[in-house]
């Protein structure tokens, strides 16, 4: 199994970022621990993080030959990005979308998301962890397709 993690806008700066919210963990902390969590389960990982919504769907794009499922935290894009929703409902290898924290307990506009209703799966309000089951669902996920 070949994952490939996808994080969006400003989640460079986790850990600096409203730790409140995000919490203190680093994007680099969080992307060691998944990839210790990858090697356990015997999968590859790659990761990806991109500020620009054009950069995200190329990765989008590229995934589909290259990986068996993508882990995405979108950030604001999920919100409002229909570019970024049809990448993924093009692709057709499962994406499990992610947040750190639970959108639906914060701002109005951060409670709907675009994406979630072509991916496979949504986790969120787990904070580092909700990276961690993403990788797990996807042993489900990728079993289910082949």
């Amino acid at each position: 199994m070949k994952i490939l993690v996808i994080n969006g806008p400003n989640l460079n700066l986790l850990g600096e970022r409203e730790p409140s919210v995000y919490g203190n963990d680093s994007l680099q902390s969080i992307n060691d621990e998944l990839s210790i969590q990858a090697a356990a389960m015997g999968c590859e990982i790659d990761f990806f993080q991109s500020n620009l919504e054009g950069r995200i769907i190329d990765e989008l794009h590229d995934a589909r030959l290259k990986y068996n499922g993508v882990i995405l935290n979108a950030g604001a894009y999920t919100h409002y990005s229909y570019a970024i929703r049809d990448a993924i409902a093009a692709i057709k290898i499962p994406v499990v979308e992610v947040h750190l924290s639970n959108i639906d307990n914060r701002d109005e506009f951060r409670r709907n998301s675009v994406i979630a209703p072509v991916c496979a799966g949504r986790i969120m309000g787990f904070g580092r962890h909700s990276y961690e089951l993403a990788l797990k669902s996807m042993e489900f996920l990728v079993g289910e397709k082949r």
